[in-house]
């Protein structure tokens, strides 16, 4: 019964299992579903507060050296105009957003390993900090590296690094990548990066042809195995340029989108004091995506801040929101949307999440 397994999360959240979590994530009662999300709204309000955190996302680059199936800015995508913002360029998209009071930026790009692209990114980062007084925060989204490049960027200045994990299932991981692309390779650079002392995040798409209720609460399962501090999940959206888009099931746009809430819920659940963010693709299904997804439990959004000229080019999915809209728009569109829901903005605030701060301490962050 979906009512003693939401009671067991509140009251004994160590002894949820993943039988239990892919029971409630195959539900569909509405009055489930009205629970749920009251309950992870409570959490959220308790742990985290209603306050949400801006992120300016700087599209970099859509390089890649990496032909994910399900990407769009994939290696062998050909219609793919390429770019490389010029370190300039990123530098002054950081800075303002430092001048409008967004508390940190994301710098996002596909991944490359070479040299040069190090060295961009760590000059990148080291004068976004000494331009910021060291007051803007940096979060990074540039794939795997090896250990040596993630301590050039941490000493750098970046505090933070997303590198979502798309599966925790070996099997499954082997069927959304080429061969080349190794589990325990992604697996190893999230423990390198905690061991190199960011704040780590991950997260998974939801909604994957062939996936189950049961693979997604093993995710879950695995986001708190791993001490994660924020989370970054969104419905998967096929794009016409990927391998996987041909495989896509009777999944529908609307039930991906039902199933990201609900993850978005379970995990404050269960992680009451990390951040989570209400991703753009949760939008692109829903004119009013990322409310939900506060509603939902998320903390957490990233205005679109990438120089127009290039937005367009960095299509991860077709139907991304915002693309013409400038920065500007962008901000004031989603603090309009962060007030309608009755939330506030953490304005010039980093947003580290409780979990990461308690964990610095050395006190427990669970349970």
């Amino acid at each position: 019964m979906w009512r003693d397994i939401l009671s067991k999360i509140k009251s004994l959240p160590d002894s949820v299992t993943a039988p239990d979590l892919a029971e409630l994530l195959s539900l569909d009662d509405p009055e489930y579903t009205k629970c749920l999300f009251r309950d992870a709204y409570m959490i959220k309000e308790k742990n985290v507060g209603k306050v949400v955190y801006l992120r300016g996302l700087i599209e970099i680059s859509n390089i890649c050296e990496q032909d994910c199936y399900y990407c769009g800015i994939r290696r062998g995508n050909k219609s793919v105009n390429r770019f490389v913002m010029t370190e300039e360029e990123v530098i002054e998209a950081a800075l303002w957003a430092w001048r409008k009071c967004y508390g940190s930026v994301v710098l996002q790009a596909g991944e490359r390993r070479d040299d040069e692209f190090a060295g961009f990114i760590e000059n990148v980062v080291r004068e976004i900090k000494l331009r910021s007084n060291g007051k803007l925060g940096v979060t990074l989204s540039l794939g795997e590296q090896d250990e040596a490049v993630y301590r050039r960027w941490f000493d750098a200045g970046a505090h933070r690094y997303l590198l979502r994990i798309e599966t925790s299932e070996k099997e499954f991981f082997k069927t959304i990548h080429p061969g080349g692309q190794e589990f325990e390779s992604r697996l190893n650079c999230l423990k390198i990066l905690r061991k190199t002392g960011y704040q780590v995040g991950t997260g998974v798409m939801i909604g994957l042809p062939f996936q189950s209720a049961q693979s997604l609460a093993g995710d879950i399962m695995f986001f708190k195995a791993m001490d994660i501090d924020m989370l970054g999940m969104g419905p998967y959206i096929p794009h016409h340029g990927t391998p996987l888009a041909a495989r896509v099931d009777d999944y529908t746009p609307e039930a991906r989108f039902n199933m990201t809430l609900r993850m978005i819920a379970l995990c404050r659940l269960l992680m009451p004091g990390i951040n989570i963010a209400s991703t753009t693709a949760l939008q692109a299904l829903n004119p009013y995506g990322r409310e939900m997804g506060l509603k939902a439990g998320a903390n957490v959004i990233m205005p679109n801040i990438t120089p127009g000229k290039y937005r367009q080019d960095y299509e991860l999915y077709p139907g991304k929101p915002c693309v013409s809209d400038t920065p500007d728009e962008c901000g004031e569109c989603l603090t309009r949307r962060v007030k309608s829901i009755g939330e506030t903005i953490g304005v010039g605030e980093w947003g580290d999440s409780p979990h990461a701060v308690a964990r610095k301490k050395g006190v427990e962050v669970y349970g």
